[in-house]
């Protein structure tokens, strides 16, 4: 299938102050963004596609100016984390919807977070950066599309936490969306995911080089400690089955008894996901966006009037496919339109964009019954 082609991100900044679930509000907040497909003359074909934890708003084509680092491991440099699922004739076809990316509110690619300038000191937020939550984030989308004249969503998508704010739209926005599409998500991270989420941010936070977050300008980053996050996170998005299928017990190059050189090949590749990842991402806006995910808990679904697919996969042992039935289980109860599909695949976590091509006909078929 065709690719969208070369991209250039864009940048809005919101006119007004955006209030948060903790009581502040944050002023001047940029929104950076992409666009894929043509916007119809009644703007009713929009799907808006929210990325997870360490995404961003490059979610489709190639990237005009190419990143240090890609965001999806064995592909392209500059290729959109979910490409195979965006472009014409894809899951969300773009001869058809004109799809909308944003980086989320507290990350690191353009959108206002932790590293960004503070307008009322002059110096980058740091730690004075205000905790924020999934529906601050799905607030500043609101926000954002409305600067963009578009009121109502033909659907909002997306995967793991890109699934938590597309739940958020239904219930937050239940007028406003036309149809939800969450894949590898839960209405609530269960404590074994917390647990995980809490020793990925303890081990940037003990790092000296944070310095109390207030590390940018100093030449010295938490690079160890964020490095260590991401291997913990990593293996959380993984499965037992795909690790030894894609690295059984393998050694590099032999036994060389040492315990601080990497032995085994899994060792090895933990290392360069760590280095990969300390280049591309800023440890503070990792530990806001853990935070956020971690207290995200699912209200009522009374007022859910979207029509909702739910996909998730049999290996996934941290959005297991029980939440997604909880989910399905409880919206059928209340008579609301929903399917649940669950695909057998032995990628964990990460199944959500390593099986596009199986996930492409389900999202299909339910985009298309919901046209007129």
């Amino acid at each position: 299938m065709k690719s969208v082609g070369v991209v250039e991100t864009r940048f809005l900044d919101l006119p007004r102050p955006l209030p948060l679930d903790c009581g502040r509000e944050l002023s001047g907040v940029r929104v950076a963004y992409e666009t894929y497909g043509t916007l119809s003359p009644d703007r009713d074909n929009v799907i808006l596609v929210c990325h997870a934890l360490s995404g961003d708003a490059h979610a489709a084509g190639i990237a005009a100016e190419a990143p240090p680092e890609g965001t999806r491991e064995g592909y392209a440099k500059g290729l959109g984390w979910w490409d195979g699922m965006i472009g014409p004739g894809k899951a969300f076809d773009t001869d058809r919807y004109h799809v909308v990316s944003t980086n989320l509110l507290g990350g690191c690619r353009g959108t206002t977070g932790p590293s960004s300038i503070d307008p009322a000191t002059g110096e980058p937020y740091g730690p004075d950066f205000p905790v924020i939550t999934v529906a601050d984030m799905v607030r500043c989308e609101r926000a954002f599309l409305d600067e963009l004249g578009i009121g109502r969503l033909a659907a909002v998508a997306g995967g793991s936490l890109g699934g938590m704010q597309a739940l958020q739209w239904a219930t937050g926005y239940p007028d406003q969306v036309d149809a939800i599409v969450v894949i590898a998500s839960t209405h609530a991270l269960q404590p074994q995911g917390v647990a995980w989420n809490a020793i990925a941010r303890e081990s940037i936070m003990r790092d000296p080089d944070w310095q109390g977050g207030r590390y940018y300008g100093t030449g010295r980053s938490p690079d160890a400690g964020t490095g260590v996050a991401r291997m913990v996170g990593h293996i959380t998005y993984l499965s037992a089955a795909g690790l030894a299928e894609k690295f059984g017990r393998r050694l590099r190059d032999g036994l060389h008894y040492t315990i601080t050189e990497p032995e085994f090949e899994v060792e090895s590749y933990l290392r360069h996901q760590a280095a990969a990842f300390v280049r591309r991402f800023d440890a503070n806006s990792y530990l806001y966006l853990s935070r956020a995910l971690t207290y995200f808990e699912l209200g009522p679904l009374d007022a859910v009037r979207a029509r909702t697919l739910l996909i998730s996969f049999s290996s996934d042992w941290l959005y297991p496919p029980a939440a997604s039935q909880e989910i399905a289980d409880t919206l059928a109860r209340l008579g609301k339109p929903v399917e649940n599909h669950v695909i057998d695949a032995p990628y964990g976590h990460d199944c959500f964009l390593l099986e596009e091509a199986r996930q492409t006909p389900i999202v299909r078929r339910f985009l298309q019954e919901g046209t007129p």
